[in-house]
């Protein structure tokens, strides 16, 4: 089966879009691009553990926040808008529940390709410094692939060590070189460059929390999403990419006395409306098929990744955020009825 752009919008105003791309084989992807082996972590305290993959089976043990296991298989299960379901050695628990990652240790560097330079996180998580030294006292946490901007390394007997800037903090924190890497110009560059602008098309419908992107007719690209939930949905509407950044900390501190979130390095930002509404990646959660962000379309971050790169404007490798009114990628945000 094929699905052009034209079809699958009349699809989607007749709220049959999930019927299409379940044909496609396209809602088999919603937890994650699962290498063959990889970690999960913990994404709260408490997140419970099973004999079996089931919600109804007998509970063994509980995941303290931050907790890493080692996936042994990923297979379909119980779960409304999830079934994935992870086995590791101490029993079963919901993939909504913890954020696929790896270990992957990095060899320092002694020099950044620019002034500064985009780091991202490759282990389940690491432990930032006041100071350039392993005795120096800890921050805050980051976590598997979010992003951050690397100002300086230092190198000295207990390693060497990326000077980070948080320019929502004002802070300068320190990381290990061995837990991030500096993600190359390469990565950052556009994708699909020869297709116009014009022809370039996103759609988000939050019925079925998916998104989907076209070039002319082609369909390109699809993910589950988590769109706005509660008092806080994602606006309906039709929008376009015009401010976008790699590394944002979003936070409503200031502007909410409940539900009070502070986000470092969210990665690979593409922002579609004036009010900070956004596509983004998503390292607190791993539960994308239904409605629990603030506003935001948060997606897996290699989903995030493609369309920061995708989208136009293209923002340069130094560049922290670029806003360029009236310009960007169509963006069109429904909800057909059910």
């Amino acid at each position: 089966m094929t699905l052009s752009r034209r079809d699958f919008l009349k699809l989607s105003t007749a709220g049959l879009a999930a019927l299409a791309l379940s044909e496609l084989r396209l809602s088999d992807a919603l937890a994650l691009e699962a290498p063959a082996s990889f970690q999960g972590r913990a994404t709260y305290s408490g997140v419970p553990v099973y004999d079996a993959p089931s919600f109804n089976a007998k509970q063994l043990s509980l995941l303290n926040k931050d907790q890493v296991v080692d996936v042994l298989a990923h297979l379909n299960a119980e779960g409304a808008h999830n079934k994935v379901w992870y086995r590791f050695a101490g029993g079963y628990t919901y993939s909504g529940w913890l954020q696929p990652c790896r270990t992957i240790l990095q060899t320092p560097v002694t020099q950044l390709p620019h002034a500064r330079a985009l780091g991202e996180v490759t282990v389940p998580f690491l432990e930032t410094r006041r100071g350039p030294f392993s005795y120096s006292d800890r921050s805050m946490r980051l976590y598997y692939g979010s992003t951050h901007w690397i100002q300086r390394i230092i190198t000295n007997e207990t390693g060497t060590w990326y000077e980070i800037y948080d320019s929502y903090l004002k802070l300068s924190l320190f990381v290990s070189a061995t837990e991030m890497r500096i993600v190359p110009d390469l990565e950052l560059g556009s994708l699909s460059p020869n297709i116009p602008d014009a022809l370039k098309f996103i759609h988000v419908d939050l019925r079925t929390q998916y998104v989907t992107a076209f070039e002319d007719q082609k369909l390109v690209f699809r993910s589950r999403c988590s769109s706005g939930a509660g008092r806080t949905k994602t606006p309906l509407g039709d929008y376009q990419t015009y401010h976008k950044g790699p590394s944002i900390h979003m936070s409503n501190e200031g502007d909410s006395e409940i539900n009070i979130y502070s986000l470092p390095g969210v990665p690979w930002v593409s922002f579609f409306t004036g009010t900070g509404i956004a596509f983004h990646g998503t390292y607190w959660h791993n539960d994308f098929g239904k409605p629990r962000s603030h506003g935001c379309i948060n997606l897996p971050n290699s989903a995030a990744k493609f369309i920061y790169r995708w989208t136009s404007p293209t923002v340069p490798p130094e560049t922290e955020y670029l806003h360029q009114p009236k310009t960007g990628t169509k963006v069109q945000v429904v909800r057909p009825e059910d």
